[in-house]
């Protein structure tokens, strides 16, 4: 057996005949545009936002391609990866009959945009160490299973799943392998990026929100196939990725330069805090990280969090969280604010 598209892809989505815009009827360069019912006096900004986008964002990919070393006919861009996953959903599970296979702790919006979409969930935890349980996953896969969700770096434990572990999900299992890499611009890991050209199920999400610093422009990234990227183009709602953003991402990713320095800032810092924390009293563990957070136990979650709301100090607290028990969740701050926390947390251990 192999993989085969036509398997896994919904019956009413192949049939389906996508929105067609004026944007996709006419791709030129014109001087009169009296095609899509825009304001043709102009808008209140400088710019001609009067007018619609790119429904395909094709400059945007370009660039990407550039940087990420990935054709651009293999790029799909959603309003945050949050939509990615919707869109995946959308296309490939048939509500109410279809699941997915999540490995929790990981992100929530895998399990949130199940439930909207009417799509059962199947929940195979990491094991203690923060890894794939294979046997378990192997057991739970069915006819059904159209994906499997892998977050790498994970969110909230922070660390990489162990990529042989990845590898032979992608050569045994036969609907796709969805692997989230928000993070993987903090890690020493290479992305699987590089690999899709073996294997035709894999789907890879990353992200201009966390190492590029565009967490409110929302634009997430999957990569994958020119069939699969097409089917969920065909998905998606035809002008999903505002003008603005457009315009603001090309002018960030020309500042390769500065997001690489940050990422080194960001990478030493994490350091410092993976040296420093140990010391607070408070502090029972913090967990290796490939992330721009750290995943700490605390001797009182739910105290601490709320007295470090009382220092003007925000963290998330995790400890509700199958296998995080105990746990705070740290983002990675300046240099400044990690000193201030460090000293918030001394505090409340001295009182």
């Amino acid at each position: 057996m192999s993989f085969d598209l036509n398997n896994i892809l919904r019956d009413n989505i192949k049939k389906l005949v996508p929105y067609s815009s004026a944007r996709d009827e006419f791709k030129g360069e014109a001087s009169v545009y009296l095609d899509a019912n825009e304001n043709s006096l102009g808008s209140p900004l400088r710019k001609w936002y009067n007018r619609y986008p790119d429904p395909l964002q094709k400059k945007v990919k370009e660039k990407l391609s550039e940087i990420k070393g990935v054709p651009a006919e293999r790029i799909f861009l959603g309003n945050g990866s949050d939509e990615c996953i919707d869109v995946l959903m959308r296309a490939f599970c048939d509500p109410g009959k279809d699941n997915i296979i999540i490995c929790p702790p990981t992100y929530g919006m895998y399990e949130v945009s199940a439930n909207i979409n009417d799509v059962a969930i199947k929940k195979v935890p990491l094991t203690p160490a923060f890894q794939l349980d294979l046997p378990a996953i192997e057991e739970a896969v069915d006819d059904n299973t159209k994906m499997i969700f892998i977050c790498s770096p994970n969110n909230p434990t922070g660390n990489s799943l162990e990529r042989d572990d990845i590898e032979v999900l992608l050569n045994n299992y036969f609907g796709l392998i969805v692997i989230d890499e928000a993070y993987i611009n903090f890690s020493r890991f290479r992305s699987f990026t590089q690999e899709m050209a073996d294997y035709p199920n894999l789907v890879v999400m990353q992200t201009l929100s966390k190492a590029w610093g565009l967490a409110a422009l929302r634009v997430g990234i999957a990569f994958s196939s020119v069939e699969i990227i097409d089917v969920m183009n065909k998905v998606k709602p035809p002008y999903n990725i505002n003008q603005a953003s457009q315009d603001l991402v090309l002018q960030a990713l020309e500042e390769v330069g500065q997001v690489n320095d940050m990422i080194k800032e960001i990478v030493k810092q994490r350091g410092e805090l993976e040296r420093v924390l140990p010391t607070v009293p408070v502090v029972k563990q913090v967990y290796p990280s490939d992330a721009n957070f750290l995943l700490v136990q605390v001797t009182d979650a739910k105290a601490i969090y709320d007295y470090l709301l009382t220092e003007g100090i925000v963290v998330r607290d995790r400890s509700k969280v199958m296998l995080c028990e105990g746990c705070l969740r740290i983002t990675v701050g300046t240099e400044a604010e990690n000193v201030a926390l460090v000293n918030a947390l001394n505090k409340f251990a001295a009182q």
